[in-house]
Protein backbone atom coordinates (compact mmCIF):
# COMPACT_ATOMS: atom_id res chain seq x y z
CA UNK A 1 0.00 0.00 0.00
CA UNK A 2 1.83 3.52 -0.73
CA UNK A 3 2.49 5.61 1.85
CA UNK A 4 0.49 8.23 -0.09
CA UNK A 5 -3.09 7.44 1.07
CA UNK A 6 -5.54 4.77 1.50
CA UNK A 7 -8.55 4.41 -1.17
CA UNK A 8 -11.45 2.70 -0.30
CA UNK A 9 -13.07 1.00 -3.60
CA UNK A 10 -16.82 -0.14 -4.37
CA UNK A 11 -16.71 -3.74 -4.57
CA UNK A 12 -15.04 -6.73 -2.86
CA UNK A 13 -11.15 -7.12 -4.08
CA UNK A 14 -10.62 -10.82 -2.97
CA UNK A 15 -8.60 -12.17 -5.40
CA UNK A 16 -8.67 -13.35 -9.14
CA UNK A 17 -6.43 -12.98 -11.96
CA UNK A 18 -7.61 -10.67 -14.42
CA UNK A 19 -10.49 -12.16 -16.89
CA UNK A 20 -10.99 -15.25 -14.61
CA UNK A 21 -14.54 -14.73 -14.27
CA UNK A 22 -15.89 -17.50 -16.42
CA UNK A 23 -18.40 -15.40 -18.14
CA UNK A 24 -16.57 -13.53 -20.56
CA UNK A 25 -13.08 -12.86 -22.30
CA UNK A 26 -10.76 -10.29 -21.34
CA UNK A 27 -8.07 -8.89 -23.51
CA UNK A 28 -5.72 -5.75 -23.60
CA UNK A 29 -5.44 -3.24 -27.17
CA UNK A 30 -2.24 -2.34 -28.43
CA UNK A 31 -0.41 1.10 -26.42
CA UNK A 32 -0.43 3.91 -28.18
CA UNK A 33 2.67 6.06 -27.36
CA UNK A 34 1.92 8.51 -24.70
CA UNK A 35 -1.88 7.06 -24.56
CA UNK A 36 -3.04 3.92 -22.10
CA UNK A 37 -4.07 1.16 -24.07
CA UNK A 38 -7.66 -0.40 -23.43
CA UNK A 39 -8.69 -3.32 -21.49
CA UNK A 40 -12.21 -4.78 -22.56
CA UNK A 41 -14.03 -7.51 -21.13
CA UNK A 42 -16.41 -9.78 -23.38
CA UNK A 43 -19.79 -10.65 -21.42
CA UNK A 44 -20.61 -14.50 -22.16
CA UNK A 45 -23.86 -14.51 -20.01
CA UNK A 46 -27.17 -14.61 -21.58
CA UNK A 47 -29.49 -11.44 -21.24
CA UNK A 48 -32.37 -13.27 -19.75
CA UNK A 49 -30.18 -15.10 -17.52
CA UNK A 50 -28.72 -11.79 -16.43
CA UNK A 51 -32.49 -10.44 -16.19
CA UNK A 52 -33.64 -13.91 -14.00
CA UNK A 53 -30.75 -13.03 -11.70
CA UNK A 54 -31.85 -9.71 -10.70
CA UNK A 55 -34.75 -10.74 -8.34
CA UNK A 56 -36.34 -7.76 -6.44
CA UNK A 57 -35.18 -9.44 -3.33
CA UNK A 58 -31.19 -9.26 -5.26
CA UNK A 59 -31.92 -5.53 -6.00
CA UNK A 60 -33.13 -4.63 -2.64
CA UNK A 61 -29.76 -5.99 -0.96
CA UNK A 62 -27.39 -4.96 -2.67
CA UNK A 63 -24.41 -3.64 -1.09
CA UNK A 64 -24.15 0.00 -1.83
CA UNK A 65 -20.48 1.16 -3.18
CA UNK A 66 -19.25 3.94 -1.87
CA UNK A 67 -17.61 7.25 -4.10
CA UNK A 68 -14.16 5.69 -2.13
CA UNK A 69 -12.56 7.56 0.34
CA UNK A 70 -8.74 9.05 -0.05
CA UNK A 71 -6.84 9.58 3.22
CA UNK A 72 -4.77 12.40 2.70
CA UNK A 73 -1.57 11.93 4.18
CA UNK A 74 -0.16 14.08 7.22
CA UNK A 75 2.87 15.39 4.89
CA UNK A 76 1.50 15.54 1.08
CA UNK A 77 4.16 12.97 -0.82
CA UNK A 78 4.76 13.51 -4.54
CA UNK A 79 2.09 13.25 -7.15
CA UNK A 80 3.19 9.75 -8.49
CA UNK A 81 2.72 7.62 -5.39
CA UNK A 82 -0.70 7.36 -5.24
CA UNK A 83 -2.00 3.81 -5.42
CA UNK A 84 -4.61 1.42 -4.31
CA UNK A 85 -5.56 -0.61 -0.98
CA UNK A 86 -6.43 -4.01 -0.62
CA UNK A 87 -9.43 -5.66 -0.26
CA UNK A 88 -12.93 -4.44 1.27
CA UNK A 89 -14.94 -6.86 3.61
CA UNK A 90 -18.21 -7.29 1.36
CA UNK A 91 -20.83 -6.07 4.11
CA UNK A 92 -18.72 -2.92 5.72
CA UNK A 93 -20.75 -0.35 7.53
CA UNK A 94 -20.13 3.35 6.61
CA UNK A 95 -21.22 6.05 8.89
CA UNK A 96 -24.47 7.66 8.04
CA UNK A 97 -21.85 11.04 7.59
CA UNK A 98 -19.90 9.37 4.97
CA UNK A 99 -16.93 9.76 7.26
CA UNK A 100 -14.56 6.68 7.02
CA UNK A 101 -13.84 5.23 11.10
CA UNK A 102 -10.60 5.16 11.94
CA UNK A 103 -8.08 2.12 10.34
CA UNK A 104 -4.82 0.60 11.11
CA UNK A 105 -2.06 0.68 8.03
CA UNK A 106 -3.11 -2.53 7.57
CA UNK A 107 -6.63 -2.74 7.53
CA UNK A 108 -8.51 -1.42 4.32
CA UNK A 109 -10.83 1.42 5.10
CA UNK A 110 -14.30 -0.20 5.05
CA UNK A 111 -17.22 1.35 3.27
CA UNK A 112 -20.57 0.14 2.67
CA UNK A 113 -23.53 -2.05 4.18
CA UNK A 114 -26.58 -2.92 2.90
CA UNK A 115 -29.71 -1.02 1.81
CA UNK A 116 -32.26 -0.68 4.39
CA UNK A 117 -34.75 -3.78 4.25
CA UNK A 118 -37.53 -0.51 4.09
CA UNK A 119 -35.91 0.96 0.41
CA UNK A 120 -39.02 0.49 -1.98
CA UNK A 121 -38.45 -1.28 -5.12
CA UNK A 122 -41.44 -3.21 -6.58
CA UNK A 123 -43.49 -5.89 -5.95
CA UNK A 124 -43.20 -9.47 -7.26
CA UNK A 125 -40.12 -11.77 -7.33
CA UNK A 126 -38.40 -10.13 -10.94
CA UNK A 127 -37.86 -6.55 -12.84
CA UNK A 128 -41.07 -5.05 -12.41
CA UNK A 129 -42.84 -4.06 -15.64
CA UNK A 130 -42.06 -0.54 -17.03
CA UNK A 131 -44.51 2.06 -15.64
CA UNK A 132 -44.71 6.10 -16.01
CA UNK A 133 -41.52 7.84 -14.68
CA UNK A 134 -43.07 10.32 -12.08
CA UNK A 135 -41.85 14.19 -12.74
CA UNK A 136 -43.16 15.55 -9.58
CA UNK A 137 -42.44 19.64 -9.20
CA UNK A 138 -40.41 21.89 -11.04
CA UNK A 139 -37.22 22.87 -10.06
CA UNK A 140 -36.38 26.25 -11.13
CA UNK A 141 -33.04 26.20 -13.39
CA UNK A 142 -31.21 28.97 -11.78
CA UNK A 143 -31.42 26.76 -8.01
CA UNK A 144 -28.15 25.32 -7.19
CA UNK A 145 -26.62 24.52 -4.00
CA UNK A 146 -22.71 25.21 -3.24
CA UNK A 147 -22.90 21.72 -0.93
CA UNK A 148 -24.69 19.79 -3.39
CA UNK A 149 -28.39 19.25 -3.98
CA UNK A 150 -31.32 20.49 -1.81
CA UNK A 151 -33.93 18.35 -3.45
CA UNK A 152 -34.13 15.41 -6.17
CA UNK A 153 -33.69 16.59 -9.41
CA UNK A 154 -37.13 16.81 -10.48
CA UNK A 155 -37.20 18.70 -13.70
CA UNK A 156 -38.32 17.08 -16.78
CA UNK A 157 -35.89 16.60 -19.32
CA UNK A 158 -33.34 14.40 -21.35
CA UNK A 159 -31.35 14.05 -18.29
CA UNK A 160 -33.69 12.05 -16.23
CA UNK A 161 -33.76 8.94 -19.03
CA UNK A 162 -30.10 9.10 -19.98
CA UNK A 163 -28.84 8.58 -16.13
CA UNK A 164 -29.55 5.44 -14.34
CA UNK A 165 -28.97 2.76 -11.64
CA UNK A 166 -26.44 0.10 -12.27
CA UNK A 167 -26.46 -3.46 -10.39
CA UNK A 168 -23.65 -5.95 -10.38
CA UNK A 169 -21.75 -8.55 -8.44
CA UNK A 170 -18.41 -8.73 -8.40
CA UNK A 171 -16.56 -11.57 -5.98
CA UNK A 172 -20.39 -12.87 -4.86
CA UNK A 173 -21.37 -10.15 -3.47
CA UNK A 174 -23.67 -7.06 -5.25
CA UNK A 175 -23.67 -4.03 -5.69
CA UNK A 176 -25.36 -0.40 -7.26
CA UNK A 177 -23.58 2.29 -8.96
CA UNK A 178 -24.70 4.79 -11.18
CA UNK A 179 -24.28 5.39 -15.18
CA UNK A 180 -25.49 7.51 -17.87
CA UNK A 181 -25.75 6.80 -21.93
CA UNK A 182 -23.78 8.81 -24.33
CA UNK A 183 -23.49 9.08 -27.95
CA UNK A 184 -22.01 6.95 -30.41
CA UNK A 185 -22.06 4.84 -33.58
CA UNK A 186 -23.61 1.65 -32.23
CA UNK A 187 -26.47 3.56 -30.12
CA UNK A 188 -25.64 1.43 -27.00
CA UNK A 189 -23.15 3.16 -25.14
CA UNK A 190 -23.30 4.47 -21.00
CA UNK A 191 -20.14 6.07 -19.72
CA UNK A 192 -19.66 4.93 -15.62
CA UNK A 193 -16.76 4.99 -13.09
CA UNK A 194 -14.20 1.87 -13.44
CA UNK A 195 -14.55 1.11 -10.08
CA UNK A 196 -18.15 0.64 -10.93
CA UNK A 197 -17.21 -2.61 -13.71
CA UNK A 198 -13.65 -4.23 -11.85
CA UNK A 199 -12.64 -4.28 -8.82
CA UNK A 200 -9.21 -2.83 -7.62
CA UNK A 201 -7.87 -6.93 -7.62
CA UNK A 202 -9.02 -7.02 -11.22
CA UNK A 203 -12.23 -9.07 -11.19
CA UNK A 204 -14.33 -7.92 -14.18
CA UNK A 205 -18.21 -7.56 -12.63
CA UNK A 206 -20.71 -9.92 -14.03
CA UNK A 207 -24.91 -9.20 -13.66
CA UNK A 208 -24.08 -6.37 -14.91
CA UNK A 209 -27.52 -4.42 -16.06
CA UNK A 210 -28.38 -0.55 -16.57
CA UNK A 211 -31.67 0.46 -15.73
CA UNK A 212 -32.49 4.21 -17.15
CA UNK A 213 -34.43 6.58 -15.53
CA UNK A 214 -34.65 4.22 -12.12
CA UNK A 215 -37.33 6.27 -9.85
CA UNK A 216 -38.44 4.57 -6.52
CA UNK A 217 -37.95 1.24 -7.82
CA UNK A 218 -39.85 2.15 -11.06
CA UNK A 219 -38.21 1.02 -14.43
CA UNK A 220 -39.90 3.06 -17.26
CA UNK A 221 -37.46 1.98 -19.99
CA UNK A 222 -37.08 -1.31 -19.16
CA UNK A 223 -33.52 -2.60 -18.19
CA UNK A 224 -30.27 -3.52 -20.41
CA UNK A 225 -27.37 -5.80 -19.70
CA UNK A 226 -24.34 -5.74 -20.54
CA UNK A 227 -22.28 -6.95 -23.63
CA UNK A 228 -18.75 -5.60 -23.45
CA UNK A 229 -17.24 -3.59 -21.01
CA UNK A 230 -14.13 -1.11 -21.80
CA UNK A 231 -11.81 0.84 -18.93
CA UNK A 232 -8.00 2.35 -19.77
CA UNK A 233 -4.90 -0.02 -18.97
CA UNK A 234 -4.09 2.34 -16.50
CA UNK A 235 -7.09 1.51 -14.54
CA UNK A 236 -7.01 -1.79 -14.96
CA UNK A 237 -3.31 -2.61 -14.79
CA UNK A 238 -2.66 -0.11 -11.78
CA UNK A 239 -5.72 1.86 -10.60
CA UNK A 240 -4.46 5.20 -11.77
CA UNK A 241 -7.14 7.39 -10.07
CA UNK A 242 -6.61 9.52 -12.64
CA UNK A 243 -8.47 7.20 -15.41
CA UNK A 244 -11.34 6.12 -13.17
CA UNK A 245 -14.06 5.51 -16.21
CA UNK A 246 -15.28 2.79 -18.33
CA UNK A 247 -17.71 2.44 -20.83
CA UNK A 248 -20.44 -0.39 -21.43
CA UNK A 249 -21.76 -1.45 -24.27
CA UNK A 250 -25.46 -2.78 -23.93
CA UNK A 251 -27.34 -5.53 -25.24
CA UNK A 252 -30.66 -4.50 -27.54
CA UNK A 253 -33.55 -5.17 -25.39
CA UNK A 254 -36.45 -6.37 -27.58
CA UNK A 255 -34.33 -5.38 -30.35
CA UNK A 256 -33.74 -1.71 -29.03
CA UNK A 257 -30.83 -0.12 -28.56
CA UNK A 258 -30.99 1.91 -25.21
CA UNK A 259 -30.27 5.20 -26.60
CA UNK A 260 -33.27 4.99 -29.70
CA UNK A 261 -34.76 4.38 -26.38
CA UNK A 262 -33.70 7.02 -23.91
CA UNK A 263 -31.69 9.28 -25.99
CA UNK A 264 -27.88 9.97 -25.07
CA UNK A 265 -25.98 13.05 -23.93
CA UNK A 266 -22.91 14.42 -26.22
CA UNK A 267 -19.26 13.79 -24.55
CA UNK A 268 -16.28 15.74 -25.39
CA UNK A 269 -12.54 15.44 -24.33
CA UNK A 270 -9.41 17.88 -24.17
CA UNK A 271 -12.28 20.13 -22.51
CA UNK A 272 -11.04 23.73 -20.38
CA UNK A 273 -10.98 22.87 -16.85
CA UNK A 274 -12.82 25.35 -14.13
CA UNK A 275 -16.35 25.15 -16.30
CA UNK A 276 -19.98 24.88 -14.30
CA UNK A 277 -20.55 20.93 -14.31
CA UNK A 278 -23.87 19.48 -13.10
CA UNK A 279 -22.85 15.77 -11.46
CA UNK A 280 -25.86 13.43 -11.42
CA UNK A 281 -26.34 9.88 -9.58
CA UNK A 282 -28.15 7.71 -7.22
CA UNK A 283 -26.40 8.46 -3.40
CA UNK A 284 -27.66 6.02 -1.19
CA UNK A 285 -25.58 7.03 2.13
CA UNK A 286 -26.36 9.91 4.81
CA UNK A 287 -29.27 11.17 3.87
CA UNK A 288 -29.88 9.67 0.50
CA UNK A 289 -31.90 6.29 0.07
CA UNK A 290 -30.31 5.32 -3.96
CA UNK A 291 -34.33 5.30 -4.86
CA UNK A 292 -34.50 9.03 -7.01
CA UNK A 293 -31.73 11.14 -8.98
CA UNK A 294 -29.99 13.55 -7.13
CA UNK A 295 -27.36 16.32 -8.44
CA UNK A 296 -24.97 18.80 -7.69
CA UNK A 297 -23.83 21.72 -9.35
CA UNK A 298 -21.30 24.03 -9.07
CA UNK A 299 -17.62 25.06 -10.59
CA UNK A 300 -15.04 22.62 -11.20
CA UNK A 301 -11.26 23.04 -9.30
CA UNK A 302 -8.01 20.86 -9.46
CA UNK A 303 -7.65 18.96 -6.90
CA UNK A 304 -6.93 20.64 -3.14
CA UNK A 305 -4.60 17.78 -2.57
CA UNK A 306 -2.59 17.89 -5.63
CA UNK A 307 -2.57 14.05 -5.61
CA UNK A 308 -4.46 13.42 -9.10
CA UNK A 309 -5.53 15.59 -12.46
CA UNK A 310 -9.02 14.96 -11.26
CA UNK A 311 -11.15 17.74 -11.05
CA UNK A 312 -13.49 18.52 -8.03
CA UNK A 313 -16.87 19.75 -7.51
CA UNK A 314 -18.42 20.93 -4.68
CA UNK A 315 -21.01 18.13 -3.82
CA UNK A 316 -22.24 15.94 -0.52
CA UNK A 317 -23.59 12.87 -2.82
CA UNK A 318 -22.55 9.83 -1.10
CA UNK A 319 -21.89 5.78 -2.06
CA UNK A 320 -23.99 4.69 -5.10
CA UNK A 321 -23.30 7.84 -7.25
CA UNK A 322 -20.34 6.48 -8.23
CA UNK A 323 -20.24 6.88 -12.19
CA UNK A 324 -22.85 9.00 -12.30
CA UNK A 325 -21.91 11.55 -15.08
CA UNK A 326 -21.00 15.59 -15.03
CA UNK A 327 -23.06 17.15 -17.53
CA UNK A 328 -21.47 20.95 -18.76
CA UNK A 329 -22.70 23.28 -20.80
CA UNK A 330 -25.63 22.02 -19.42
CA UNK A 331 -29.50 23.01 -19.44
CA UNK A 332 -32.07 22.72 -16.74
CA UNK A 333 -34.92 23.31 -18.99
CA UNK A 334 -34.12 20.84 -21.60
CA UNK A 335 -31.77 18.47 -19.32
CA UNK A 336 -29.21 18.40 -22.07
CA UNK A 337 -25.63 19.08 -21.65
CA UNK A 338 -22.18 16.79 -22.36
CA UNK A 339 -20.43 14.32 -20.64
CA UNK A 340 -16.78 15.86 -19.34
CA UNK A 341 -16.84 13.56 -16.21
CA UNK A 342 -18.18 10.99 -14.07
CA UNK A 343 -18.54 10.56 -9.71
CA UNK A 344 -15.33 8.87 -9.12
CA UNK A 345 -13.69 9.30 -5.09
CA UNK A 346 -13.60 12.06 -1.83
CA UNK A 347 -10.81 12.57 0.07
CA UNK A 348 -11.45 11.91 4.32
CA UNK A 349 -11.18 15.27 5.11
CA UNK A 350 -13.13 16.94 2.55
CA UNK A 351 -16.48 15.11 2.02
CA UNK A 352 -18.35 18.01 0.57
CA UNK A 353 -16.33 17.86 -2.52
CA UNK A 354 -16.63 15.15 -5.42
CA UNK A 355 -14.14 14.21 -7.78
CA UNK A 356 -14.24 13.04 -10.92
CA UNK A 357 -11.30 12.40 -13.79
CA UNK A 358 -10.51 14.52 -16.91
CA UNK A 359 -11.20 13.13 -19.89
CA UNK A 360 -8.22 13.33 -22.13
CA UNK A 361 -6.70 10.90 -25.14
CA UNK A 362 -7.28 7.51 -22.51
CA UNK A 363 -11.23 8.14 -22.31
CA UNK A 364 -11.21 9.39 -25.22
CA UNK A 365 -9.46 6.05 -26.61
CA UNK A 366 -11.63 3.63 -24.61
CA UNK A 367 -14.83 5.28 -26.12
CA UNK A 368 -13.97 5.09 -29.71
CA UNK A 369 -13.06 0.96 -28.93
CA UNK A 370 -16.62 1.27 -27.35
CA UNK A 371 -18.45 2.79 -29.80
CA UNK A 372 -17.59 0.10 -32.68
CA UNK A 373 -18.10 -2.51 -30.31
Amino acid sequence: MSKAARITYAVSTAGALLGTLGTGVSQSGPGVPGVPGVSDHVIAMSRSAILRYWTVRRMTRALTPPDRVLRRPVARPPRTSLTVAGALPPKAPVAATGAPAPASPATPLAVGGALPPASPLAVGGALPPASPLAVGGALSPGRRSAQGPRTPWASPGAVRATTGKVFFTIDGADYVCSAGTVDGANHDLVITAGHCVQNAAGVWARNWIYVPGYDQGRRPYGAFTARRMFAPTAWSGRHDENHDVAMVALATADGRHVTDVVGAQDIAFDQPRGTVAYGFGYPTGGRYDGERLAYCSGRTHPDAHRLTQDQGLRCDMSEGASGGPWLTRFDARTGVGVVTSVNSFKYSDDPATMYGPYFGAAVHRIYEEAQRA
